[in-house]
């Protein structure tokens, strides 16, 4: 198959990792695939080191005489490489590629992994009505969005969370033994850890609340409170100060910038997503998982789609996640049922099952938009 990815995020978060790595499994199992994004960004810069040789194409620019030059390489492409398919990860430009549908016989999928629903526009009910062949929404609520909003008909949704790269985050009992003794945890420490970007949506300070709620009660004397993750909207120094404002300075830890993630969560007794509001794409929900690390949640984006009800709080409701944390570190029947739901659900995260699910809307797609069967229109 040939496919054109059309990944314009200008930030490398989790819309760009999921479009990128899609890219790269597609490529890996044979597929001709063409990565577009924008020039001079950290997603094209991510491509590159991914070797997935990306093109740059500034379909975000506002400028009408530069879309009109963006729209004359987008036919360029369309001659040349002659792709059977063409996916959006993000809404800039899908008209044009929409437009350009009237005269080459590709398929349109659009995948959706945003937190803001869609604007029910007539020109974006029409666009997903009728010309796009597929759409992909990562999470439950986004399909649910595109079906009520965009009037979207349910044979053209599909509901694909992303996968995980189980060659790299597996549980690995010889780094999680090597890691615990480099950063001075003690065997008999219930580690509880949070992977995300320094930022408030990430739930940094909610946890830290949570956590000091049960440690100044003597409820958890032997929990360690450890981050994962690069700074953003606040610092290292930031976040320890929080910790620190709650008295858990002595009993948290930072990983450093270039930290071995797969052996970092590895470390960890428990995962927690104290998310406020992101999570419609969860790549570190499926590394913890991954590494068979119990996780708890906040009830964002995906995440009632990846863990069981059990699993889950409101968010910013740090009493209940608080509770949930004193649950889980000390109950371990109910610590064993969190795992064997997240073995059953993570069966079908893996990046095998990604691409597998993917081809098949893709191959759907093809034949809807060439009206024939997918092995008519892939023969050599």
């Amino acid at each position: 198959m040939r496919v054109v990815e059309v990944v314009n995020v200008r930030w490398f978060n989790a819309t760009a990792w999921y479009g990128l790595n899609l890219s790269r499994l597609l490529r890996a199992f044979g597929h001709e695939t063409i990565v577009l994004a924008l020039p001079g960004t950290d997603t094209f810069a991510a491509a590159q080191r991914l070797d997935l040789s990306p093109l740059p194409l500034n379909i975000n620019s506002p400028n009408p005489r530069e879309l009109a030059r963006v729209l004359g390489r987008m036919r360029r492409l369309l001659e040349e490489f002659r792709p059977h398919l063409v996916n959006c990860h993000r809404g800039e430009g899908l008209i044009l590629w929409g437009l350009l549908k009237k005269f080459h016989p590709f398929a349109l999928v659009r995948t959706r992994g945003d937190q803001r629903p869609p604007k029910g526009s007539f020109p974006n009910r029409l666009l997903h009505g009728k010309t796009i062949d597929a759409v992909i929404a990562t999470n439950s609520r986004t399909l649910e969005q595109c079906r009520r909003i965009l009037h979207t008909p349910d044979a053209r949704l599909h509901l694909i969370p992303g996968g995980v790269d189980t060659k790299r985050f597996f549980p690995d009992a010889a780094a999680r033994a090597e890691t615990r003794r480099n950063f001075g945890f003690a065997p008999g420490d219930f580690v509880i850890g949070l992977v995300g970007r320094f930022d408030p949506v990430k739930g940094h300070a909610q946890l830290i609340e949570a956590l000091a709620r049960i440690i100044h009660r003597g409820d958890a004397p032997a929990a360690r409170l450890f981050f994962i993750g690069l700074p953003a909207a606040f610092t290292k120094e930031n976040l320890m100060d929080t910790a620190r404002a709650h008295g858990l300075e002595a009993v948290t830890v930072i990983a450093p910038e270039k930290a071995d993630v797969p052996a970092c969560i590895n470390a960890l007794d428990l995962g927690v997503c104290a998310s406020q509001g992101s999570e419609a794409i969860a790549r570190a929900a499926l590394e913890i998982m991954a590494c068979a690390v119990p996780l708890i949640s906040t009830d964002v984006g995906v995440m009632p789609d990846l863990l069981a009800p059990e699993s889950l709080v409101p968010a910013g409701d740090c009493a209940a996640l608080a509770a949930l944390i004193r649950r889980t570190s000390t109950e371990d029947d109910f610590r064993a049922h969190l795992m064997l739901a997240q073995k059953k659900h993570l069966s079908f995260l893996t990046d095998e099952a990604f691409l597998q699910n993917t081809l098949a809307v893709y191959h759907a797609a093809v034949e809807r938009a060439n009206g024939k069967e997918a092995n008519e229109i892939f023969r050599p």
